[in-house]
């Protein structure tokens, strides 16, 4: 997220709280507190996961996908220690998910791309893990994404009067069109095949009502292999990267013991930047007297973000200052989750890689989703992949001495 969008997003939030009064757009009731994790999208009950409050869902789901990778292997006549299994996390950051897509790219053509286990995505990250999770096949996709459109392609200013009675300052029915285009009932047919082979695919999205991080089993939902089941995948990944303030938030009709309700969701990274399991699943899975597979564990975290402290020259302004503030808290925010991911995997034996866009890029930015920008960052990204990319084993600045 730019500062352009910060200031776009501050700037409708203040207009806002002078305009009280005007009309705004209606909605159901929200759920209420006490039936947050009760409830359910009608029709696909075993959508998503409520990991701050209740890992058993996720554990057993976790479980089951493993049962099915074993299943799978022995009918392939495999034999001997399970084969080692990779993780894939993509985080947030606008625009600057060409980084992430042209890594990915790049990584393809070395051949050692491995297949991912586990696919998770945020925000931009959450536009590129599903076709991480089909793979390589899916390249060209990600160079066209994140190469060949604009802010046209992205969303739609809305009129000043539009923008202070509506829930934000854009449309981003452009979005909206640009992944239906992309995802369509093939596409689903794709990943529900990948799920029943033991492999996931997470999106995360905020629970703007309950102020809640939901992660969102894509590949059950594709399992659903109907109408319904697409409308809800191309949904969730509008959600995801539904800047609040600066873009709608994606509203989703949800039920409690049948009565009906509305969710109100936005960007994934009001809550995190990016995310990969929760913290203890091993040793809460154990505790269960469940079996946890010994085997060799990677996880890569691509960071669609400079972690570097960038300097600017901040304008004594209000909507400056603010603006420049909150980027910061998202920069903090970010490494913060590098940190929880970094000292999950220590603890859990996970050998941990990371990439982020390098201090060396320094391609003018214009404005959000500036074709030009990401055609440079796509490249950037992309020669990085294509030649071995030197993965960094720790987030920067995290260092500890061992004691003797």
């Amino acid at each position: 997220m730019s500062s352009k969008t910060f200031m776009m997003a501050i700037l409708s939030t203040v207009l806002l709280l002078l305009v009280q009064g005007c009309a705004s757009p209606v909605r159901l009731g929200a759920v209420p507190f006490e039936d947050t994790s009760r409830a359910v999208i009608p029709g696909i009950p075993d959508a998503r996961y409520w990991v701050d409050s209740d890992v058993e869902p996720f554990i057993r789901d976790a479980m089951a996908s493993a049962q099915r990778e074993k299943e799978l292997l022995i009918r392939a006549g495999h034999k001997g220690p399970l084969p080692p299994v990779n993780f894939l996390a993509v985080s947030g950051g606008g625009d600057d998910g060409a980084f992430g897509a042209g890594l990915l790219v790049g990584w393809s053509e070395t051949g050692t791309r491995p297949e991912f286990k586990g696919v998770t995505g945020i925000s931009t990250g959450a536009l590129i893990a599903p076709f991480a999770f089909l793979g390589p096949e899916y390249d060209e996709e990600l160079r066209t994404v994140y190469t060949t459109i604009g802010p046209p392609d992205v969303m739609k200013q809305r009129s000043f009067l539009a923008a202070l009675t509506s829930d934000g300052m854009a449309d981003n029915a452009p979005l909206w069109e640009l992944i239906s285009k992309h995802i369509n009932a093939d596409f689903l047919q794709r990943v529900a095949a990948e799920y029943q082979k033991g492999r996931l695919l997470l999106i995360g999205t905020t629970d703007l009502d309950a102020r809640r991080p939901v992660i969102w089993n894509m590949g059950a939902i594709a399992s659903h292999a109907n109408a319904q089941a697409l409308d809800l995948f191309r949904h969730i990944m509008l959600a995801s990267a539904a800047i609040p303030g600066a873009f709608p938030p994606t509203m989703f009709n949800v039920e409690v013991d049948g009565k009906p309700y509305q969710e109100m969701h936005v960007d994934g990274g009001a809550m995190a930047q990016v995310f990969l399991y929760p913290p203890g699943l091993f040793d809460i899975a154990r505790s269960q007297g469940l079996k946890v597979a010994d085997r060799e564990r990677n996880v890569f975290v691509i960071r669609n973000a400079r972690l570097d402290p960038q300097w600017a020259s901040v304008e004594r302004s209000t909507l400056s200052i603010v603006g420049r503030a909150i980027s910061s808290l998202i920069q903090t925010q970010g490494v913060g989750d590098l940190y929880k991911i970094y000292l999950t995997t220590q603890q859990d034996g996970v050998d941990f890689n990371l990439a982020y866009i390098g201090s060396d890029f320094n391609h003018e930015h214009k404005e959000d989703f500036d074709t030009a920008y990401m055609n440079a960052l796509f490249e950037y990204g992309y020669q990085l992949g294509r030649k071995g990319y030197p993965w960094h084993k720790q987030p920067p600045g995290f260092s500890f001495s061992k004691k003797s």
